[in-house]
């Protein structure tokens, strides 16, 4: 099966997911549904048609694994959210449309100039920087994390974008120096390091994220950039050394803020012991692992999880955004839950081979450096609702209610298809015959 042919394919599930979620939805009475909601498939099936559509025609040789497995999330998304509080899929939905939109011209802008990318790396860096610095300056405070920027009623996360433009940045600056970061000029504490000049990047992101955890008060943002870094660092050197000085140094900064400010140690202490104070700082942790309890093996069924009270408020506080995997897991089960986990493994292993299959060092770096901020967000939000780690409170990609989340990672879905085109083309011209000569003599 040809490639385009397959992703549509693999579409048409989630069309099927949508227009079920929804039939079933509005026969159990779960909300007051119109039987206008059957039609959603189609709508939904629409839209990604046409996106299928437009990626086929800008980047026709690009995985074609990656845009059926956001369809899915982001129905789970939809249909999760609608079933907690109507009004708020429908700015969702609206938040998707715009997230296909950006898709669809970043697909359009950088298919025949994506070296772009790399030649406006520095420009691409200061401007994700500078939108980090106008959060901490302007950003409101909300639920203990400032990042929030308000315009009018409208507020946006300006670090989902920034995580973006950074890692563009560093993929770019490691394809350059990677060969000077894999040569030792000097020892230090008996290990082999290089020229420190070349070290200042990741010196750099460890001073950003342990200065995001002060003045954002935001765990999570600080450990996607930097985790993210030590990702590139390792696929563009293959030292784990760069790995295991960069968790020594974040681990070291973290346990100096963890003595100094508040906030850091609430969220830890609640991660250790959420009994201390079960109805007040330890609630929403033990209510998502009730949650998740009740739903057993195959779940409560779509709708008839306990996640409302009788006056239609949220039991778990932040549950459309932070809490999304605690509703799925008692309404959908063990089963469920798994099936949303196997769906980030799948698109966390086609970045990987994207990186993999790649030729040119920039591609392949951008591609890992996306991949890993992805599955790292992925496992930081699973992760905290489950107990496992602190919670983190970011949002669970394409499935958690948020407009600033859901354009930044449909922006991170184009830059990896954009990546998976360019290998593709690189390979398609490694097989075509050179032909020298063909003169008349």
């Amino acid at each position: 099966m040809r490639t385009g042919n397959r992703e549509l394919a693999l579409l048409l599930p989630a069309t099927l997911l949508t227009t079920l979620g929804f039939a079933l939805l509005y026969t159990r009475g779960a909300q007051e549904l119109s039987p206008a909601s059957l039609v959603y498939g189609g709508i939904f099936l629409g839209l990604f048609g046409i996106v299928h559509l437009a990626r086929r025609l800008l980047v026709p040789m690009a995985d074609p694994y990656l845009l059926p497995v956001t369809a899915v999330l982001s129905t789970i998304g939809i249909l999760m959210i609608y079933r907690l509080n109507p009004s708020r899929a429908l700015d969702q939905a609206l938040w998707l449309i715009v997230g296909l939109a950006v898709f669809v011209l970043i697909l359009g802008c950088f298919r025949r100039h994506f070296s772009l990318l790399s030649d406006y790396k520095y420009l691409i860096g200061l401007l994700g920087i500078g939108l980090l610095l106008a959060t901490i300056v302007f950003g409101r405070e909300i639920n203990g994390a400032k990042l929030w920027i308000y315009v009018g009623s409208r507020g946006i996360q300006p670090p989902e974008f920034a995580k973006l433009m950074l890692v563009v940045f560093f993929a770019a600056y490691l394809a350059d120096v990677r060969e000077l970061l894999t040569v030792s000029t000097s020892r230090f504490l008996g290990m082999a390091i290089p020229p420190v000049r070349y070290l200042s990047p990741l010196l750099l992101v460890w001073a950003l994220s342990l200065a995001l955890m002060i003045f954002m008060k935001d765990l999570g943002t600080s450990l996607l950039f930097f985790g993210a870094l030590l990702a590139l660092l390792y696929v563009a050197t293959g030292r784990l050394l760069y790995v295991v000085a960069g968790v020594v140094l974040f681990a070291g900064g973290a346990c100096v803020l963890y003595q100094i400010f508040p906030h850091v140690q609430l969220r830890v202490d609640i991660w250790l012991d959420p009994w201390v104070d079960p109805s007040g700082r330890g609630y929403q942790i033990l209510q998502s692992l009730f949650a998740l309890a009740a739903g057993g093996v195959f779940g409560r069924g779509l709708g008839d999880g306990y996640l409302l009270t009788t006056q239609g408020q949220p039991l778990i506080p932040a549950v459309e955004t932070d809490f999304i995997f605690s509703a799925i897991g008692e309404e959908l089960g063990l089963v469920g839950g798994v099936a949303v986990i196997l769906l980030y493994v799948i698109f966390l292993y086609r970045a990987i081979h994207v990186a993999i299959s790649a030729r040119d060092d920039f591609s392949r770096l951008l591609a890992a450096g996306l991949g890993a901020i992805f599955g790292l967000q992925a496992f930081l939000i699973l992760g905290g609702v489950t107990k496992l780690i602190p919670l983190t409170g970011i949002t669970l990609p394409f499935v958690s209610y948020g407009g600033s989340s859901i354009v930044a990672n449909f922006g991170l879905l184009a830059l990896l298809l954009l990546a998976s085109e360019q290998g593709a083309r690189e390979r398609a011209a490694e097989r075509v015959p050179v032909v020298v000569g063909g003169g008349d003599g």
